[in-house]
């Protein structure tokens, strides 16, 4: 599936935004729109890669590609971010291209069953076999084998970057395993409680009144506090009396490090069994009623609750260097115009 995702991409990146909006909007089933005001393509060479020839409608459409919100609301792209997606779309057809030239160098080909099956795919696209015509006529005009080329050239682009990026970034059991080990660190996790509070906040600078009439309102919520049964319960008395910003959440806090929570709340929730509530606790001027509702001692995640994670975050990791590499090895020898 992601495969076949990609050679659509490459396809259509050929292709110009106009069309590659009607290809697109068959999987989305949205109306296809026209380009922003502007961003027109017209065939303008934009760049010559060892004498290819990509033009502004491939530079457009992977632009496109890069932020597609241009496309969907017909707004274009922001003017402040033009340059930074130009960049990034001229750095990636230049590199497409150099990718496949390389498979040609290398003599690689394409069986005709996958090609076939490319093909397939691709008219599947379109809701039928006219509008697949009619495209095929304004964008290769009329010419099946033009589009089986651009087809073509995508597998092959597809066939070379799984041979040097996606074959070689595959990362191992043992490798990931390894990795767990030289980085413990990584994987240690604090210890934590998960809290909800209800706090009472006398004004800034508070005078003594002020600050005893917060203690007295305290101290009339403790009762109700004590006498509460579940984390439903306790919420909802947040909601009524706390004074904090956590009270449209029920009071709660979800899980806070140790370091993060004042000596004295530490030490009383340290005394508690989950579900139980704290007296008043008092931190600087502020008097809060604390419910336990998890102790999480510090701790390390366990390899087996990391791998598959870790094992996505490395490949990627491994892909991008890989991409990378490839991308300068093949930039080397190749003579590159930016028009």
């Amino acid at each position: 599936m992601k495969s076949k995702f990609f050679i659509c991409v490459l396809v259509l990146a050929a292709l110009s935004p106009v069309s590659a909006q009607l290809v697109a909007s068959h999987a989305s089933t949205q109306t296809p729109k026209t380009p922003a005001a502007g961003l027109q393509p017209t065939g303008k060479p934009v760049a010559r890669v060892n004498g290819a020839v990509l033009t502004d409608r491939d530079l457009l459409r992977e632009e496109y590609t890069i932020f597609p919100y241009a496309r969907q609301h017909n707004d274009g792209i922001p003017k402040e971010m033009e340059p930074g997606i130009r960049d990034g779309a001229m750095q990636m057809i230049i590199f497409e291209e150099l990718v496949y030239q390389e498979a040609v160098r290398r003599n690689m080909t394409i069986p005709a069953s996958k090609l076939q099956g490319a093909e397939k795919d691709f008219r599947g696209q379109f809701h039928s076999s006219d509008e697949y015509k009619r495209f095929v006529q304004a964008e290769f005009h009329g010419s099946t084998q033009a589009l089986r080329d651009k087809i073509r050239r995508s597998l092959l682009i597809d066939a070379m970057l799984k041979a040097e990026v996606n074959s070689k970034a595959v990362v191992s059991l043992a490798e990931l395993r390894a990795y767990y080990n030289a980085n413990p660190a990584r994987f240690q996790y604090p210890e934590s409680f998960a809290i909800q509070t209800i706090s009472f906040m006398p004004p800034e600078k508070a005078t003594p009144p002020q600050l005893e009439e917060a203690r007295k309102r305290a101290e009339a919520a403790l009762l109700q506090a004590k006498a509460t049964k579940s984390y439903e319960e306790f919420g909802v008395l947040a909601e009524k009396m706390s004074e904090d910003d956590y009270r449209v959440m029920m009071g709660d806090h979800k899980a806070v490090a140790h370091a993060k929570l004042a000596p004295q709340m530490v030490q009383a929730l340290s005394a508690l069994q989950p579900g139980q509530v704290t007296d008043i606790i008092q931190v600087e001027q502020i008097y809060t009623i604390v419910r336990l509702n998890k102790h999480v001692p510090a701790g390390k995640t366990k390899f087996e609750d990391v791998k598959d994670q870790l094992k996505k975050e490395l490949e990627q990791k491994k892909t991008n260097q890989l991409r990378a590499a490839l991308g300068k090895k093949l930039r080397q020898n190749a003579k590159i115009e930016v028009l």
